[in-house]
């Protein structure tokens, strides 16, 4: 009888969902997803300001020091993450794609879906039994149904007693609209901006918004803490890409594509030693696989990250970053992160870096435009607003961390200017780059009706002959239907004023 004892217990903690209560059930995945931010943090070594909240999920786990993004914007590192798969590798590079802005004229119009039997992250943690949400934006490139990706309300409290959950919360970081706290004239100006009141200013509002996040932070600890699921829950603390300013976002060099990564799982001391710091090279889409993983679940094959915490893990020698089309202007970048070195590769050697864009209407833009026309640009300051770029172009960071000095064209670095050349070219044949061939007139198309009068790039030309007349028609019906909607408020408002007026003589 003992025995048998002993083999039914064993058989029931064996069941899903059953544990033995000194083991730590499955844990909670959460990740901690900010926009726009750099690692100008104290657990980083800032000194301007203090970020206790985010220094203690440090204290608590591991610090990445060298983590980087598929991409400087948005919407492409989005789609990498939620897949675990650079986003290159399933054609979903392109920023905002798949919007679908041809206003019922041309259905599925450029419209891309993730191959057959591909599953998002979300949905691999649904089919593993866990609560997911999104409580925030989900910018992917590709078609997709939320409801099959997530699990409905957008707190944990929702979830079924004793479910897992996975879960993102978006933080508005960069985007932030904080309180002004940090002086600017104690900021640190990188030597590739001017140092102006206006370049100041956008770099204090910056740590001003760090400061915000820590606070944002702060307040999901405690809730953890008060429903007790804090111990046992894996914290992903991260960000999209760099902040605003202009060769930060929407680049690929060390600040635009460098971002903190930080993960604190109290119960899983054992695989996340508390209080220690990594400077292996790190991909965001090792945030998926090392997700899945935590949480037992096998990640598909089709994932190209890797478990950071897998016994035996092997680091990488290098990571990948890819610009390509954002918002409404064509580029193709490539970037090659190794130990020492980054080299980038310019396919568009015609367009300046400064292609029309968002920001231009911007005060930040508008003086560094001003200021190189009036020849007020140092050399340094000057190169990113030429009207061209070069091919290549290599930077050692031992001895230029802020990546002024091209090396490409040095005959002394030859032969890491060929390494590097290889490693770029093996990748591609690798993992099948698609941004390599051009946008689908059917993708630029979409585009096009999205942004149709700031698309000013060659390629643009054929769909514009194609659709400018449909464009022209849609757009007289929108504006139609805006005048509809706008008469109907003020008559609807006079009608309210009368009725007062009338009750009011009455």
């Amino acid at each position: 009888m003992f025995l048998l004892s002993i083999f039914i217990t064993a058989f029931i903690l064996s069941l899903p969902g059953v544990s033995n209560a000194a083991e730590p059930s499955r844990p909670n995945i959460l990740w901690l997803y900010v926009e726009d931010m750099n690692d100008w943090m104290g657990c980083y070594g800032d000194k301007i300001i203090k970020t206790p909240s985010i220094d203690s999920l440090a204290a608590n786990g591991v610090r990445f020091d060298r983590a980087y993004m598929p991409a400087g914007v948005c919407s492409a590192t989005r789609s990498a993450l939620i897949t675990g798969t650079m986003q290159t590798t399933f054609g979903i590079h392109n920023h905002r794609s798949s919007r679908d802005n041809s206003a019922g004229r041309f259905p599925n119009l450029g419209m891309i879906s993730l191959p057959e039997g591909v599953l998002t992250v979300p949905e691999l943690f649904r089919k593993a039994g866990y609560f997911t949400y999104n409580k925030g934006k989900d910018d992917y490139n590709f078609v997709y149904d939320r409801s099959r990706l997530y699990s409905g309300a957008n707190h944990w409290r929702s979830r079924k007693k004793g479910q897992p959950f996975f879960a993102q919360i978006q933080l508005k970081g960069g985007k932030s609209k904080p309180v002004k706290t940090v002086d600017p004239a104690k900021v640190i100006v990188p030597p590739y901006y001017p140092d102006t009141a206006i370049v100041r200013r956008e770099i204090a509002h910056h740590y001003d918004c760090v400061l915000k996040t820590d606070q944002e932070v702060s307040a999901i600890l405690a809730e953890l803490k008060s429903d007790r699921l804090l111990e046992n829950t894996a914290i992903f603390f991260f960000t999209d890409h760099g902040m605003r300013l202009l060769r930060h976002k929407q680049f690929v060099y060390e600040e635009g594509v460098k971002v903190p990564l930080v993960v604190s799982w109290p119960a899983g001391k054992a695989r996340i030693p508390p209080g220690t710091s990594r400077g292996d090279l790190v991909s965001g889409i090792d945030i998926s696989v090392t997700s899945l993983a935590l949480a037992g679940i096998a990640p598909p094959a089709y994932m190209e990250g890797k478990d950071l915490f897998a016994p035996g893990y092997k680091p990488r020698s290098f990571v990948i970053s890819a610009r390509d089309r954002c918002d409404y202007s064509i580029e193709k970048i490539r970037a090659v992160r190794t130990d020492r070195f980054r080299y980038l590769r310019n396919y568009l050697t015609d367009r300046p870096w400064m292609q029309p864009q968002y920001r231009d209407p911007r005060d930040y833009t508008k003086e560094m435009k001003t200021l190189y026309s009036q020849g007020k640009l140092n050399k340094t300051q000057a190169r990113f607003m030429a009207a061209r770029k070069p091919a290549e172009e290599l930077y050692d960071h031992l001895n230029d961390p802020h990546e002024i000095d091209n090396l490409a064209g040095k005959p002394e670095f030859a032969g890491q200017l060929e390494a590097h050349r290889k490693l770029l070219a093996s990748w591609i044949a690798e993992t099948g780059d698609k941004g390599q061939a051009p946008e689908s007139e059917d993708g630029l198309a979409q585009a096009y009706f999205r942004w149709h009068k700031v698309c000013a790039n060659p390629e643009y030309e054929s769909v514009r002959k194609k659709y400018s007349a449909a464009l022209t028609e849609i757009a007289g019906a929108a504006r139609a239907k805006a005048d509809a909607k706008r008469k109907r408020l003020l008559e609807e408002r006079k009608k309210r004023r009368l009725e007062k007026k009338k009750k009011g003589g009455s």
